[in-house]
């Protein structure tokens, strides 16, 4: 044990000297004196009071008695000793003798006691004073040792008040679109330290500033999830920052509704599925490991799906619909070279792979609650926050639709959802208590509140989630 923690660097052994130990307000150092005797407990002191007291009496008998024996010899009062008689009869010199040394030993003894009794009483302030910083020291000694630490929160005053430590959550794609409005939503609310991952910095940045989050609540790390080696980079920088994880976010993605010919990712592979799929796959298993050492109450995994991709919807029933097939395509590496770019291993069709890539978004978040859950307790989620058709996600379509999609949205489907509400809704799927539940897709109606929604078949279907789960481990190089 350190000596520090006894407030004077004294050794736990050794006693501290009263001078050492006093605190220096005025008046205290007269009260010690330079060579004290044995603090004596209380019991000691009163018996040493009384002894003195009885002591003082007998020296008083005493000394009152030779001027009772004393004669008067030349018409001095109380004269001496030698000449002294009673009733007419000398005293002897041994008699004499005897009371003079009484006398002087009873008066030597009434000062020593009375020298006790202050000694005693300085002794005794002393003692008291020096016990009671022994014992504050002490009490906070104590009070460090035995300090603990709960999950999740953190110890503040007064009165040693448990509060919830700030959460850290990483949200991709969040310098614009659904991923700054839920940053911002989740900057607003002051628990949350918002990660962006963006590929752009200073975009981000920008962004941030422009939508008015405070700058302790924020901060932007670099991350191109068209990118394999950039993506573990940031999985790299993220643990050199020391900063526990609580809450991942997987909502970047990119949309290519017109594209007649695929683009790639730096690893070769079609940029929708890329982008939106596979760099999140390898994210989310990256970061898996820093979720689980997390203290945080409810920790948390949530990958933003699509009704678009649910074939049990209207929505999801518009061509092209959504279909992986056997997963031929993929497990050919969605290359354009040995196989098709397509999943199910059709022609290219830039609004499909869109689709695709958000079926296997939601059949990941499956697979990662069936094998994880349990063990880790961290919650796995899917979400559809609603129709934002004035998002920039729809800046590659043609411009007819981009001026009517958001009033049919708005007036005919009632399915329109503005920016700033989806954000709130995944900032309320971040934060929320009561949506805990793992495995769940969550959806909203309108202005309804949240509630799980039915996945389709294709969305649903383990044996499908479980082969598309190997093969996304194969190209991303985790097997």
């Amino acid at each position: 044990m350190s000596h520090k923690k006894y407030g004077h660097g004294c050794n736990p052994k050794e006693e501290p000297s009263l001078a050492d130990s006093a605190p220096s307000w005025p008046g205290f150092y007269h009260l010690i004196p330079s060579n004290p005797a044995p603090l004596q407990n209380p019991a000691s002191a009163a018996a040493a009071t009384i002894g003195s007291m009885s002591s003082s009496t007998m020296a008083l008998q005493a000394s009152f008695l030779p001027s009772a024996l004393s004669a008067h010899k030349e018409g001095k009062a109380n004269g001496g000793a030698k000449d002294s008689a009673f009733l007419g009869v000398s005293l002897s010199e041994s008699i004499k003798s005897d009371f003079s040394s009484s006398v002087l030993r009873s008066h030597k003894h009434q000062e020593e006691r009375r020298g006790s009794r202050i000694l005693c009483s300085e002794n005794s302030v002393s003692s008291f004073m020096l016990n009671q910083m022994q014992r504050n020291h002490l009490s906070a000694g104590i009070r460090a040792q035995t300090a603990t630490t709960t999950p999740g929160v953190k110890s503040s005053s007064p009165e040693g008040k448990k509060t919830l430590r700030k959460g850290n959550v990483i949200v991709t794609g969040a310098s614009s679109g659904l991923g700054l409005a839920t940053a911002k939503a989740l900057a607003e609310m002051g628990r949350w330290n918002v990660i962006m991952a963006c590929r752009d910095f200073l975009k981000a940045e920008k962004a941030a500033k422009s939508a008015g989050m405070a700058k302790e609540n924020y901060q932007v790390m670099h991350l191109d999830l068209a990118s394999l080696d950039s993506v573990r980079q940031f999985v790299r920088n993220f643990r050199q920052s020391g900063l526990p994880l609580d809450v991942l976010v997987c909502n970047a993605a990119v949309y290519f509704p017109t594209a007649k010919e695929p683009t790639y990712t730096a690893d070769g592979f079609e940029m929708s599925v890329g982008v939106n799929h596979l760099g999140h796959f390898l994210l989310a298993r990256e970061l898996l490991e820093d979720l689980k050492a997390s203290d945080y109450p409810s920790r948390r995994l949530i990958i933003v799906g699509s009704i678009t991709g649910n074939t049990n919807t209207l929505a999801g029933n518009i061509p092209p619909k959504a279909n992986l097939g056997d997963l031929r395509g993929l497990a050919g590496g969605l290359n354009g070279l040995g196989s098709s770019t397509m999943i199910d291993g059709g022609e290219f069709d830039g609004a499909k792979a869109y689709k695709d890539s958000k079926v296997c978004n939601m059949l990941t978040m499956q697979e990662f609650h069936r094998r994880y859950h349990e063990e880790t307790g961290v919650t796995f989620a899917s979400l559809y926050p609603g129709c934002i058709a004035t998002t920039g996600l729809f800046r590659e379509h043609v411009a007819l639709f981009r001026l009517l999609f958001p009033p049919f949205q708005k007036y005919i489907t009632k399915g329109f959802v503005s920016e700033e509400e989806a954000g709130k809704r995944l900032a309320q799927v971040v934060s929320d208590p009561s949506l805990t539940k793992s495995g769940v897709y969550w959806s909203w109606n309108n202005n309804s509140a949240s509630f799980e929604n039915q996945l389709s078949e294709e969305a649903s279907d383990p044996e499908k989630a479980q082969r598309l789960w190997q093969l996304s481990e194969k190209l991303v190089g985790l097997a």
